[in-house]
């Protein structure tokens, strides 16, 4: 979405040629490489693991810190690899998603009109910021030291970055829908009668 919104907001007489259909599934084919490359990582890590305690997640659902809690194996090298492999798979395209709205944001201040760049911002503000929630919990869950981890804070930062953002997501692209922003006004206005 960030490359979508560069390529519509710096270059809208190209945008047709950039974001080709090739390119839409190049980027789609690249998303999905990479999370089986994640998955299939993060799997045979756990699976050269020993586990002699309880079989229970003190956890949501099955994430990696909680079930390397479970390991009476030494996790240090694991450990090094999960963090390893999940700063590449977030800080990268964390940093694409930043450099792309840097870019964006300079071409918009090159905008005469206020109303122009308000219009622009708004556009891009909703997906900057469930971008922001997501990967803002995410890094906090994965790469900070393992000393710092306590079960009670992951499953915490887990509800946000597996449940609040995918909630929050339609939610916010549907507030910038003029019909339902009226509908909406117009039911409060009726309950504060």
């Amino acid at each position: 979405m960030a490359y979508d919104r560069y390529a519509a907001i710096c270059h809208p007489l190209q945008y047709t040629l950039i974001m080709s259909q090739p390119i839409c599934w190049s980027l789609l084919a690249a998303s999905w490489i990479i999370g089986n490359f994640n998955s299939v990582i993060n799997t045979s890590l756990v699976f050269s693991l020993t586990f002699c305690h309880s079989n229970e997640i003190d956890h949501f659902f099955c994430d990696i810190p909680p079930i390397l809690h479970l390991s009476c194996s030494d996790v240090v090298l694991v450990q090094l690899m999960i963090f390893t492999v999940s700063a590449f798979l977030m800080i990268v395209p964390f940093s694409l998603i930043l450099l792309s709205y840097i870019l964006i944001v300079s071409s918009v201040l090159k905008i005469r009109r206020a109303s122009g760049r308000i219009k622009t911002f708004s556009t891009c503000i909703s997906h900057l910021t469930v971008v922001s929630i997501f990967y803002g919990t995410i890094i906090y869950s994965y790469l900070r030291p393992s000393s710092n981890h306590s079960l009670d804070e992951d499953r915490l930062v887990s509800v946000f970055y597996a449940i609040i953002t995918p909630l929050l997501n339609p939610l916010i692209y549907c507030f910038r829908n003029k019909e339902l922003q009226g509908a909406l006004w117009r039911a409060l206005g009726k309950n504060m009668l």
